[in-house]
């Protein structure tokens, strides 16, 4: 499977590199990607030194490594990547669809680059890890080439770090991963003060930090929460409020939650 993947990837950089030279932007900034994850896994992650494999780690069971929360981080990492590319590229004077599109495929490529590189080290290339990448590249392409769908749906994480390790990217425990329907997006939806309101539903796992054991919880809840974001752009703070439509902040919401492992 890491195989094939890696020739889809190879394929996409040089197409990359056979358009105009209005494109080679993009590709310069792949590339740049690609060198830097290069360096870190070999500094970090201990790249090349295992002879490449791949497996199935399951999905969001109560016996997995980190009971899902891992697959929802890899689906929002490569979601947000997306957006923020596309928001590079359309800066530089691409269209908005084509911005998208290059960043969504940019997405797929240095996430998914990154899996590959996993399958040279003691993590090995995980089947899920690339699905969740792939469907996380796409959904950043429908967002963002939707204003429609972004006005009522946000996909958030809420992560309060422990400034032990503070590690942005798989310090779960301290995660929450979140779908927010905003009431402002609705037109059955107006009275002026519901507008400020927005249903939230959130996934998050604990005691995974030493993988499955009896204590692990999977949690869901439903919650009802402020729109934040919305009263940031109103008062102006433009780029606050777009920040706020990826992060959720603490203590901002009311859960209703259910333990899915007792």
């Amino acid at each position: 499977m890491f195989r094939l993947a890696l020739i889809f990837l190879l394929t996409l950089t040089l197409a990359f590199a056979e358009n105009n030279e209005s494109k080679k932007d993009v590709l310069y900034t792949n590339l740049i990607g690609v060198g830097a994850i290069t360096a870190w896994g070999i500094a970090n992650w201990d790249y090349g030194k295992k002879t490449p494999r791949s497996g199935s780690e399951g999905w969001f069971g109560h016996d997995t490594d980190s009971g899902g929360a891992d697959k929802l981080g890899h689906f929002y990492a490569s979601y947000v990547v997306g957006s923020g590319l596309s928001g590079l590229y359309e800066s530089w004077g691409y269209e908005e669809k084509d911005a998208a599109l290059y960043g969504s495929l940019s997405s797929f490529l240095l996430m998914n680059y990154m899996e590959i590189g996993d399958a040279f080290s003691e993590f090995g290339f995980s089947y899920e890890d690339f699905l969740m990448n792939t469907l996380g590249s796409f959904s950043s392409y429908i967002f963002y080439t939707n204003p429609e769908l972004s006005k009522r749906v946000d996909l958030r994480i809420e992560y309060i770090p422990s400034f032990e390790t503070a590690d942005v990217v798989t310090e779960y425990e301290k995660m929450k991963y979140i779908v927010a329907f905003k009431a402002e997006g609705f037109d059955l939806i107006s009275n002026p003060y519901l507008k400020y309101t927005e249903l939230q539903m959130g996934y998050y796992t604990r005691n995974y930090k030493s993988g499955y054991s009896q204590e692990s919880e999977r949690i869901i809840y439903l919650g009802v929460g402020i729109n934040l974001s919305r009263m940031a752009r109103q008062n102006d703070y433009k780029k606050t409020a777009r920040f706020l439509n990826y992060y959720q902040i603490p203590y901002t919401y009311i859960p209703f939650e259910k333990d899915l492992s007792e």
